[in-house]
């Protein structure tokens, strides 16, 4: 039987849909559909505030996953997560005069449960990839952003500091895909050990200098520090528990090729804090056969490329049209699970005329396991005398999982879309024993 969601924001995404149909006069009042806010303008306060250099942001993503057919467990059900954000933007030339000078502050509030948890991956080992994106890193009130930022030198230089993740600048990419695979800095979700996107912040320098009007070069450190990811630390501001840094380096171009816009990302991150190795004991045995710790690294590091590409436009509206993109991620297999990742999709913008905001998305992924750890698995099952897979005991080899999602955004208005979708799964955590998915998703969009 399917089991309907229950949460405290269930009604929610009914209510907002009505809203937007909801007939209007102005694009300042309430549930205009052209305006940037479901609350409207607050009588004209908002854009008094935004010319006086605050800019409030209050967002809601909300996101059902249902499992159609197979997976870990066939029992059906339907699970709802939803994220809340809070958040001012200060132009502190405006307030105080600093030139080129901004401060941004935000929290966020994450709800609810995952459908892949224990319906589309083996609870013994978990997934790699969640058919709910927004779901993770604790179900709780985080401070996710709290930086400033200046620029230097007529903007050639941009320096930033405070708290917030990686993501967020390096290896950063649109999220409007349901599946994790396909949303936002691609390196977190396979090193998220010690590379923490958001809702997850820590402190943080960022260097950016721009080389040309297409082209910048930027620097990052930032505090490798694992009791930030605990749900008791959403509003932790000090540094106990540190353990290193991870200092990424990005080269990002955006030309426009025929006139169209792109962008195109490469990258390097390496961690100085001491890293597990997947396989060996300090002597170079199996950990697994010989029963000692598993050795320890001095580092870890990786590589990521992205790109994203317009490739058509219609001559009467240039965001309309056909941008492909692709996303490619390298991993050090001495240490880490996951060794390269590779996506690929396509986005099609206003495919109707009497449609022209909405979008429809189909991408595929390829999340590919370490040798090192698969053979680790192999090892500590036959310690254990375990070869049946059903035994509690057991430990499922991972392997390489492959996603698919297709969705339509609907472009209800400039402050709601809704994206239906399908996934498909094929060894869900890399577990061949595991049946392949298909999973039935909605994702709202939503600014107040």
């Amino acid at each position: 039987m399917l089991q309907l969601p229950t949460t405290r924001y269930s009604g929610l995404a009914l209510a907002t849909l009505l809203g937007a149909l909801s007939p209007t006069t102005s694009a300042g009042e309430m549930f205009a559909k052209d305006s940037k806010w479901m609350l409207g303008d607050w009588g004209g306060t908002r854009s008094e505030l935004l010319e006086k250099g605050y800019d409030f942001t209050l967002g809601y993503t909300g996101e059902m996953g249902s499992n159609l057919h197979g997976g870990y467990s066939h029992d059906r059900a339907a699970r709802y997560s939803d994220q809340f954000t809070f958040g001012v933007n200060m132009d502190l030339q405006k307030i105080l005069g600093w030139h080129d000078t901004e401060v941004q502050l935000t929290v966020t509030e994450r709800h609810g449960n995952n459908i892949s948890n224990d319906r589309i991956n083996d609870p013994r080992v978990g997934g790699f990839t969640s058919a709910q994106e927004v779901w993770g890193r604790g179900q709780t009130w985080r401070l996710t952003q709290m930086w400033i930022k200046q620029k230097y030198f007529d903007g050639a230089l941009d320096v930033k500091f405070g708290r917030f993740g990686e993501g967020e600048d390096f290896n950063s990419f649109p999220c409007d895909f349901q599946n994790l695979a396909f949303c936002g800095s691609q390196v977190g979700n396979w090193v998220g050990g010690i590379w923490y996107n958001w809702p997850v912040s820590q402190w943080a320098l960022r260097v950016r200098y721009n080389l040309d009007n297409a082209l910048y070069a930027q620097v990052g450190v930032f505090e490798q520090n694992p009791s930030n990811l605990e749900s008791g630390n959403g509003f932790k501001l000090s540094g106990s528990g540190t353990q290193g840094a991870v200092m990424p380096i990005e080269l990002v171009w955006s030309p426009r090729v025929n006139g169209l816009k792109g962008e195109y990302r490469a990258g390097y991150y390496y961690s100085n804090a001491k890293a597990q190795d997947v396989l060996k004991d300090s002597n170079g045995t199996p950990a697994a056969i010989s029963g000692a710790a598993y050795r320890s690294s001095s580092s870890k590091h990786g590589l990521w490329f992205g790109a994203q590409q317009q490739v058509t436009a219609l001559a009467s509206d240039q965001s309309r049209g056909l941008s492909l993109f692709a996303n490619a991620t390298v991993h050090d297999k001495k240490t880490n699970a996951i060794d390269n990742y590779v996506q690929a999709g396509v986005v099609y913008k206003g495919p109707f005329d009497a449609r022209a905001k909405d979008d429809i998305g189909f991408a595929l992924a390829r999340v590919h396991v370490n040798p090192g750890y698969r053979k680790n698995a192999r090892l500590s099952n036959q310690t254990n005398g375990l070869d049946d897979y059903d035994n509690p005991g057991f430990l499922p080899v991972q392997d390489t999982e492959y996603s698919a999602e297709l969705y339509y955004g609907i472009h209800l208005a400039d402050w709601l879309t809704v994206r239906p979708n399908v996934q498909y799964i094929r060894h869900p955590g890399g577990v061949s024993r595991v049946d392949d998915a298909l999973i039935g998703g909605l994702k709202i969009q939503s600014s107040f």
